[in-house]
C-alpha cells in the first residue's frame, strides 16, 4: 500500500477508479430506492452501464460491495504520515482527524448508508467479521511500522483490536444518530478515555 497520495494515477487506473465509483454509486442509489435485498447484481450493472462480468471483476459478490471500500486505506495512510515514535493514541487521534475530514467531505451519505447496511442486514453482518479481522491486521501492520515493532507482537495486535473495536462502536453510534452526531468528537472522547487508561 502506498503511503503517499502525491503520485497521480495513470490513465488506466483512473478509468478503473471511474468504473468502480460508478458501480458503487449506482448500487447505493438502487439500495435506497428499493432495498438491498431486492437489488440484483444485474440491476446494478445495468445502471452503471457495465456488464455483470465487469461488476464481478471489481466485486466478488454484492456483499463485498458493502464490506470493501476505499475508506480503510485512508486511515492507514494518514497514520503512516505521523512522526515515527509519536505516542500511539495521539498518532491515531491525529490520523483520524485527518482521514475523517477526507471521507466525510467526499461521500458522507454513502458512508452512512454503507455502515447502516453493515450493521442492519443479516447477510452482510455475517461476512463483516472477516472484514473486521482484515482491518485489524492492516492497522497492526501500520502500528508496527510506526513503532518499529513486528505486527505480530501481541501488544501491537491488541492495540489494533482496541482501535478497531472503538471505531466500530463509534460508527454504530453515529449511524444511530442519523449522522447528526459529531463523528470527530465521538472519536476524540473515546480515544481520550483509552489514552487515559479508561478512568471510570
Amino acid at each position: 500500500m502506498s503511503t503517499s497520495r502525491d503520485a497521480a494515477p495513470g490513465l488506466r487506473e483512473r478509468k478503473k477508479q471511474k468504473v468502480r465509483l460508478a458501480i458503487r454509486q449506482e448500487a447505493y442509489r438502487l439500495f435506497a430506492q428499493q432495498g438491498y435485498q431486492a437489488t440484483t447484481v444485474d440491476q446494478i450493472a445495468e445502471a452503471a452501464d457495465v456488464s455483470p462480468s465487469t461488476f464481478f471483476r471489481y466485486y466478488r459478490t454484492k456483499e463485498q460491495l458493502i464490506l470493501s471500500d476505499d475508506y480503510d486505506p485512508v486511515l492507514a495512510e494518514a497514520l503512516a504520515r505521523r512522526p515515527k515514535g509519536e505516542p500511539i493514541v495521539a498518532a491515531i487521534r491525529a490520523a483520524l482527524a485527518e482521514s475523517l475530514l477526507e471521507v466525510l467531505a467526499a461521500d458522507r451519505e454513502e458512508l452512512l448508508s454503507r455502515i447502516r447496511l453493515t450493521f442492519d442486514d443479516p447477510d452482510i453482518r455475517a461476512h463483516a467479521m472477516e472484514e473486521q479481522l482484515r482491518n485489524q491486521d492492516e492497522v497492526a501492520r501500520v502500528l508496527g511500522l510506526h513503532l518499529d515493532r513486528p505486527a505480530e507482537d501481541l501488544d501491537i495486535r491488541c492495540a489494533a483490536a482496541m482501535i478497531i473495536a472503538i471505531s466500530m462502536t463509534v460508527m454504530r453510534t453515529w449511524v444511530a444518530s442519523g449522522g447528526s452526531a459529531d463523528l470527530g468528537a465521538l472519536y476524540e472522547k473515546q480515544l481520550g478515555l483509552l489514552e487515559n487508561g479508561l478512568p471510570f
